[in-house]
């Protein structure tokens, strides 16, 4: 059976902490083949591997942040599209003992979807936690994402491009052009928090 083909794993069999990562293959596949890719196209287009796609697919894996974002900028979807599970009404509740967190750089950096599944949407909504003095690289967002943050605890430092640093204390927000890469840095020693809107300037169809 070729891997493209492989059966997916039932998700209730798991977890809620692996839960997330069975469901995040079963969204890539869907939106993979909505696109008529194989592995071998995304691989080519992303810069993953065909094996971590695949791996990924089946729930053997889970990605990192930066894997995800490589993902989503091929298939040209918003990343949270990859991580999210379809709600059945206009109401959702998004308890924190269901929350999809996402990890990366050895759990310095976390993330929190706090918006539901959508199939038309153009804004998404997280909880951002940085370890004490950690610095988080972001690559470009796909061109129209513009990113508005606000602090809740600590003092952030953001890099956009090329241009100088920007301070943010608590209280303190920032918008920007992310479509070129970005970086993320706790100057304080303790954790820092803050909240992140990504806005789409076109609706993704997915």
């Amino acid at each position: 059976m070729a891997v493209d083909d492989a059966p997916l794993p039932d998700e209730s069999e798991f977890d809620p902490i692996e839960a997330i990562g069975v469901r995040t293959g079963r969204n890539l596949r869907r939106l993979r083949t909505r696109r008529g890719y194989s592995l071998d196209r995304l691989a080519k287009l992303s810069g993953v591997s065909r094996a971590m796609l695949g791996q990924i697919e089946t729930g053997k894996s889970s990605p990192t942040l930066s894997i995800l974002s490589k993902i989503s900028a091929a298939l040209e979807v918003p990343c949270g599209s990859l991580i999210v599970e379809a709600e059945e009404d206009g109401t959702a509740v998004l308890t924190r003992a269901s929350a999809k967190i996402l990890y990366g750089s050895d759990g310095k950096f976390q993330t929190r979807a706090l918006f539901p599944f959508e199939s038309d949407r153009t804004v998404e909504f997280y909880e951002v936690r940085i370890a004490p003095h950690h610095t988080e690289k972001a690559e470009a967002h796909r061109h129209g994402t513009v990113e508005n943050i606000v602090v809740a605890v600590g003092t952030i430092e953001i890099i956009v491009g090329k241009q100088a640093p920007y301070i943010l204390g608590e209280g303190d927000a920032i918008v920007f052009e992310a479509n070129v890469p970005h970086v993320y840095r706790n100057m304080t020693s303790g954790d820092a928090l803050f909240y992140l809107v990504s806005t789409f300037r076109e609706a993704v169809h997915i």
